[in-house]
């Protein structure tokens, strides 16, 4: 995890969006927190969390189906597919502002800018996810600012944009990476790609 998740001074956690669980067609685990500099309304507006999880449910149902057609997770290829289908999935999002991604991208990346979405995997043994209730995906860090400003520099609504790095950063959180070569980068963009035709958003690489 990382330091945004345990630094208590700049978190604001929002109890109307931090409801850990949905009580409708899946039990995944989906909790919310951010800066306090990142105000109530950006969260209403961008991350409203019925739609957060919609998109997190979409990915997970996908890899799901791909893991029973012998799909390895790179981060969980220690745990046997019985085991990952049945776990409920738990994810944390933490939303900030441009200062504190730059600090986290430059102590996690060693890069000195604020960038998008920043994945902090679990990284628990498989023998200490066996006993838990949940199975941890681990922590995304979303750089509001970036996101926006890409968004409208790639013509793209900020909420669909917003899903698709959500996609990319569980996928990041499972273990796939597109900076190891072409054939990971065309893997994930094409899970990328067929995840989103899922929620009606069209292809963000063309």
């Amino acid at each position: 995890m990382s330091q945004a998740e345990h630094n208590d001074a700049h978190n604001r956690i929002d109890d109307s969006i931090n409801n850990n669980f949905n009580t409708d067609e899946s039990l995944d685990a989906l909790d919310i927190s951010a800066s306090e500099l990142i105000n109530d309304k950006t969260l209403d507006d961008f991350y409203n969390r019925e739609q957060l999880l919609s998109v997190m449910m979409a990915t997970l149902d996908y890899i799901n189906e791909q893991v029973k057609n012998d799909l390895i997770l790179p981060y969980f290829d220690n745990i046997d597919t019985e085991q990952w289908q049945e776990k409920i999935k738990a994810l944390d999002i933490y939303i900030t502002d441009e200062t504190e991604a730059r600090e986290l991208n430059l102590e996690a990346r060693e890069k000195n800018y604020a960038t998008n979405i920043l994945s902090y995997p679990s990284d628990l043994p498989a023998a200490i996810i066996g006993m838990m209730p949940t199975l941890p995906l681990g922590e995304l860090v979303i750089c509001h600012a970036v996101v926006v400003r890409e968004a409208t520099e790639q013509n793209k609504e900020a909420v669909q944009h917003i899903s698709h790095l959500l996609i990319h950063g569980i996928l990041h959180l499972l273990g796939f990476d597109h900076e190891l070569g072409q054939v990971e980068q065309d893997e994930m963009e094409c899970f990328e790609i067929e995840i989103l035709a899922g929620l009606n958003i069209s292809n963000p690489y063309v």
